[in-house]
């Protein structure tokens, strides 16, 4: 066994712990000679996070009923993760330049043009992300390639602490601990 393929098995166990619910598979590389093929899938319609050792990725075959579609129930996040959700269920592959060569696996042809979010997407608002109770918790928004999150406002007596009781990626903030608060997404592509 190769040590990309042990860091990788390492990885999605990592990433099926903290997805809650996520399953991924790993199929090392497929049978055109791709680097490797994961499968990803929201399981009744939750959010889940799949670990993939690429810088981007796309849809090679879609699994699901529900139609995949990039930005709006998955993507792929600056940590190295690919995030799926509201049924979505698919296999993604290397959209970063390597093994692809302008083939797209899902159906022979031409690789898709990349998704670019429609003008007015690249704003300014502001949600509401809150732990009850203590727990763990999870708001979904998409912030883009480029955006940024704020705390606008704490709203609890727990402290909010920067990457340690609230964070955030391209898919949205979290929050432990009891920190409740509004923030402020800035959301670039």
């Amino acid at each position: 066994m190769s040590i990309r393929n042990s860091v990788m098995g390492l990885t999605l166990v990592a990433g099926v712990l903290w997805g809650g619910g996520a399953h991924a598979q790993y199929y090392g590389n497929d049978d055109r000679g791709y680097g490797g093929v994961i499968e990803c899938k929201s399981s009744g319609y939750s959010y889940a996070q799949c670990p993939v050792p690429w810088r981007d990725a796309r849809v090679a075959r879609q699994l699901s009923d529900t139609q995949c579609r990039r930005g709006q129930n998955w993507g792929f996040d600056r940590r190295g993760f690919v995030w799926v959700d509201r049924g979505c269920a698919a296999q993604f592959v290397d959209a970063s330049g390597g093994g692809g060569g302008g083939y797209y696996p899902g159906n022979g042809g031409p690789t898709p043009p990349p998704w670019r979010p429609d003008p007015g997407w690249n704003q300014r608002f502001s949600v509401r992300c809150e732990s009850t109770d203590g727990q763990n918790r999870f708001c979904q928004v998409d912030v883009g390639n480029g955006g940024r999150v704020y705390l606008e406002r704490q709203d609890s007596r727990s402290p909010c602490i920067d990457g340690q009781t609230w964070g955030w990626n391209r898919a949205g903030v979290w929050v432990t601990q009891g920190c409740r608060g509004v923030f402020t997404i800035d959301r670039r592509w």
